[in-house]
């Protein structure tokens, strides 16, 4: 193998864009640097901003001859507190009230801050705990009426306008998409994204709602549902299997459930979605301190560690490349950790997923044919990225999986799916031709070299009928 081979990073790194970042140089040095996929986070992005970004991005890949892919990541449904003339000091035990009306009577001894959810009040009991800022403070419900539930602080802070509301084990009655979010995929789909992830997803219905959308406007993006609350967590097995990929947002997620079990979960999330052969992104505070340190604190580098281990498919970085000051720093670190933890990762396929069909069963074969050929590969052609996609969760280790296809929108959707390396490539009406021009295309682009030995799973023509074939060849 090439040396180029040889520093193959199979974990893909996702990188947000913001103010740091999206400036065509700083962009060209992400792109350079290796980012598999740039999201675009639009809880703080306007329609406008979208179609000159997706452009810019395919203008600096196109110069600098290495393309990624785009991902629009919808604000979806947020319970959020009104605006206030300041902040508001809470101290443990005074008493607020949300209410769904922006005027009405007030009790002038308690605080008052109304809600953008006009069920609230329906939605919540009694006795449950509100979290609001982030978790950062605390309240119990002590009552309620038809507009208004009355809380108590449990604990203090500083109540700013508009902070996000958690009401943890409650399933809000919100739907999947804003009408927001509809006119930003709008936008996004007329400048051409590869991915949409989905925020707050509770149930299989919410996917298949975006899912029709996205049909609706002729898009073949692919959904990442993200992951970031109880109801999610509950019904997570159909959401899996409804959503092209999975995204564990660590931070809503974090708040939901109880500290100490978010480790727990990410790794059955993870678990999951290698069991249906979906990718899967762990997402939120993996180098949230080199937003302003040069360097990660050691417990930040055990955590991307965990993921590399875990054999997540992709690690993203958030407010580390938007508005940090050591954006490109961050993406060396990802880099290297992947780098010096993918090696010790046990040489073992993935025995969880579930392959049904004959032709996918084959590449199980593949795949262990290439592991055992040390030094290999696995060539696969593909037009609708299923072969790619499955031979990804099969977790060759050790083994680069070279997917050529002739579909532009497919080739950047395979930049997803981990160990993954897709071409761009035209197919020949010969089957023979198509695999001696990808053999061609490797060595050419030193990705091989001379007496390679590649795994290549691809079409024969046998007595007038088409078969699949796996077949063993050398790069001359």
């Amino acid at each position: 193998m090439n040396i180029k081979a040889q520093n193959f990073r199979q974990t893909k790194i996702v990188a947000t864009l913001g103010p740091a970042t999206e400036s065509p140089d700083c962009l060209a040095k992400l792109i350079t640097a290796g980012v598999d996929i740039i999201r675009l986070n639009m809880a703080h992005a306007t329609r406008e901003w979208v179609a000159e970004i997706v452009q810019r991005i395919r203008d600096v890949s196109t110069t600098y001859e290495r393309q990624i892919a785009v991902m629009m990541d919808v604000k979806g449904p947020e319970i959020r507190t009104g605006p206030v003339d300041h902040p508001i000091p809470l101290k443990l035990g005074d008493l607020i009230d949300f209410s769904t009306e922006s005027s009405g009577q007030r009790d002038d001894a308690v605080i008052g801050v109304s809600v953008n959810y006009a069920q609230l009040p329906q939605d919540v009991e009694v006795g449950q705990t509100v979290l609001v800022d982030s978790g950062l403070i605390r309240l119990k419900v002590l009552s309620k009426t038809e507009n208004c539930i009355r809380c108590e602080v449990m604990t203090p802070g500083e109540l700013g306008s508009r902070r996000h509301i958690n009401l943890p084990g409650v399933q809000v009655n919100l739907p999947a998409l804003t009408e927001k979010d509809c006119a930003d995929l709008r936008a996004g789909v007329a400048a051409g994204i590869d991915f949409v992830a989905l925020s707050f997803v509770r149930q299989s219905d919410d996917v298949l709602a975006l899912r029709r959308f996205l049909d609706d406007l002729g898009s073949t993006a692919k959904i990442v549902s993200k992951i970031e609350e109880q109801a999610g967590v509950r019904n997570m097995h159909d959401i899996i299997q409804t959503s092209d990929a999975i995204m564990v947002a660590r931070g809503d997620l974090g708040i939901e459930i109880e500290y100490h079990q978010l480790p727990l979960l990410q790794t059955e999330l993870v678990r999951a979605c290698q069991a249906e052969g979906k990718p899967v992104i762990i997402a939120t505070h993996l180098l949230e301190s080199m937003i302003s340190s040069p360097m990660p604190t050691r417990a930040e580098i055990s955590d991307v560690s965990n993921a590399v281990r875990e054999q997540a498919d992709a690690v993203m970085l958030s407010g580390e490349t938007t508005t940090g000051a050591y954006p490109l720093e961050s993406v060396e670190v990802l880099k290297n950790i992947i780098r010096t933890i993918e090696p010790s990762v046990e040489r073992k396929l993935n025995s969880q997923i579930q392959l049904k069909e004959p032709k996918a069963k084959m590449l199980r074969a593949a795949a262990a044919l290439a592991q055992d050929l040390g030094k290999s590969g696995i060539i696969v052609f593909t037009r609708s990225g299923f072969l790619a996609y499955a031979l990804g969760a099969l977790r060759p280790r050790g083994v680069p999986i070279y997917a050529f296809t002739d579909v532009e929108a497919v080739f950047r959707q395979l930049l997803l799916p981990w160990g993954v390396e897709p071409f761009l490539m035209e197919f020949s009406d010969d089957p023979e031709q198509t695999i001696l021009d990808s053999l061609d295309y490797l060595k050419r682009k030193n990705w091989c070299q001379t007496g390679t030995w590649l795994v290549v799973i691809t079409n024969a023509l046998a007595n007038e009928k088409i078969i699949d074939t796996m077949q063993l060849r050398i790069v001359e």
